[in-house]
């Protein structure tokens, strides 16, 4: 039986060593395939990614045709890969012929493959492409190696988010990635402000994905989470911020969220399969984010957004950035560009500084 523990965090170290390796792109993306395909004794192994013409391009397989390389595509939405791309949910198939988004694509010779696992490859909640692995007997996967693929997904997100496949694209495309994105905005308050444009939360880079030691990245986690736990019951208990109704009730809700058991679970499960605290974090904030994106209620939205806050603060706590950091460096007349906020976000900022706010 193979060690079901020590898989996510061998494929890591394997990962790990490629991604030093003097390798051109293509080479690095064929043997990462690979590597997962033989520690997930599956058949098949194949990496989609998204352009910006909302095309899946097939960028790399083992298993399947390779011929099919950079000629195989599924629009957003098409098919198995298309459908898991479009809701940023993973899917685990063991007769994917059978599902109804099943779309045969005859140059890659995957009809032989029954059972079927893709997850999407998020990074900030974003749908970078879709990583699939496969098998002719019919089987579904275990918790453990969803776990295990997603987070290799998150590692080639990262791979994807450095340029390094720009160099794969056939002229004239381009990858989603650097797809510029526009939104339409509702005033909420008449007239003009003018000040110092400041980016909310410009986001945190972790550079380190892999641990050398998972019971200290533990210890680290659960040291941060004990911090983050004692400032929002400061924020509760300050004078200025200890009022009645609403926003109280939102920083109750912080409280709660930060003692969650099932997001700390998360999180330990993330750092024991191989990955630094701060990658945990980051992975499974952008699991969330992706799930935020595609919820109707206003509620559970603004639940969701309250669990991106804290892993924000969570990441400036292990990388030892705190609120005063942001104070300090704040100019006078700040406009802050934000993609959410939640109510205790707000508070962090001096209010004599504030001169506007866009959400």
């Amino acid at each position: 039986m193979r060690d079901t523990a020590g898989g996510p965090r061998v494929l890591l170290k394997r990962l790990r060593e490629l991604m030093q390796e003097p390798l051109e792109p293509q080479e690095r993306l064929d043997r990462i395939v690979r590597d997962i395909a033989s520690n997930m004794v599956a058949e098949v192994c194949s990496l989609y990614v998204l352009r910006a013409d909302s095309v899946l391009e097939l960028y790399a397989t083992e298993g399947l045709n390779p011929n099919a390389v950079h000629l195989s595509q599924l629009r957003l939405g098409q098919g198995l890969v298309g459908t898991i791309a479009a809701s940023a949910r993973p899917l685990n198939l063991s007769n994917a012929q059978e599902h109804p988004a099943f779309a045969y694509l005859p140059e890659t010779g995957e009809e032989i493959y029954n059972s079927f696992l893709g997850v999407p490859v998020l990074r900030a909640g974003r749908t970078l492409g879709v990583l699939v692995v496969q098998n002719k007997t019919m089987r579904h996967y275990r918790d453990d190696e969803v776990e295990a693929l997603e987070t290799t997904a998150m590692v080639i997100a990262e791979m994807i988010a450095t340029g390094d496949l720009a160099r794969l694209t056939r002229p004239g495309l381009e990858l989603d990635l650097r797809r510029p994105v526009s939104f339409t905005g509702l005033s909420f308050n008449d007239g003009v402000g003018l000040g110092h444009v400041v980016l909310h939360e410009p986001r945190i880079v972790v550079t380190n994905l892999f641990n050398e030691d998972s019971e200290e990245e533990v210890r680290r986690l659960q040291s941060s989470l004990g911090s983050l736990r004692l400032s929002i019951d400061d924020m509760l208990e300050r004078r200025e911020v200890a009022f009645e109704g609403e926003h109280r009730e939102v920083l109750e809700a912080y409280r709660m969220f930060a003692n969650d058991s099932g997001w700390v679970r998360r999180l330990e499960e993330a750092i024991r399969n191989g990955l630094t605290a701060e990658a945990a974090v980051e992975k499974v904030q952008s699991d969330m984010r992706a799930r935020m994106l595609h919820m109707t209620d206003p509620y559970l939205r603004e639940r969701m957004s309250d669990f991106d806050d804290l892993a924000n603060r969570l990441l400036r706590q292990l990388m030892g950035r705190g609120p005063e950091d942001v104070a300090a460096a704040l100019p006078k007349d700040a406009i802050i560009v934000a993609r959410s906020m939640g109510a205790a976000e707000l508070l962090d900022y001096p209010r004599d500084k504030l001169r506007g706010l866009v959400l």
